[in-house]
């Protein structure tokens, strides 16, 4: 992996009302809801909050207790079952962040031990110190766990 550190824009930067502190959530299209609320409550300690029915299908929303990460999964009448692909425009890999490194070795292990296939636990220093491991929901969505130093 080649990764290089970009300086602030020389130009700048636009203004904009104040306010986005962070992502409150992204949601992902899975080809059965409820497979995959079962998958991301036994793997990731998942909790669903709420079900939306809408018309050409339908949503879940869920949540990690304790923490401000929120998920949706929605599945759409007119998906046609096919794998997930990172070379579609669109979601490419979902992130979730670790605190520290044993946080992040830990979880891992949990996974692995699931029998969840997972990347070896990848480690750099440049250009920033940082770890992650790779790997994917039973619809293929591209997951990572990160944790950055500092």
């Amino acid at each position: 992996m080649d990764i290089e550190l970009v300086p602030p824009p020389a130009t700048p930067i636009p203004e904009t009302p104040p306010g986005l502190p962070g992502l409150h959530h992204a949601t992902i299209t899975v080809t059965d809801v409820d497979r995959s609320v079962a998958w991301y409550s036994e793997m990731l300690g998942m909790v669903l909050w709420m079900k939306e029915e809408f018309p050409g299908g339908r949503a879940a929303g869920l949540m990690r207790p304790g923490t401000q990460v929120f998920l949706g999964l929605a599945s759409h009448d007119r998906n046609e079952g096919e794998s997930f692909s990172a070379h579609r425009t669109g979601l490419d890999h979902l992130t979730f962040a670790a605190t520290d490194r044993e946080e992040l070795r830990a979880w891992h292990a949990f996974l692995v031990g699931k029998g969840v296939e997972c990347s070896d636990l990848r480690e750099y220093t440049e250009p920033l110190p940082f770890a992650l491991f790779t790997f994917t929901d039973p619809d293929g969505v591209a997951l990572e766990i990160f944790h950055v130093e500092g």
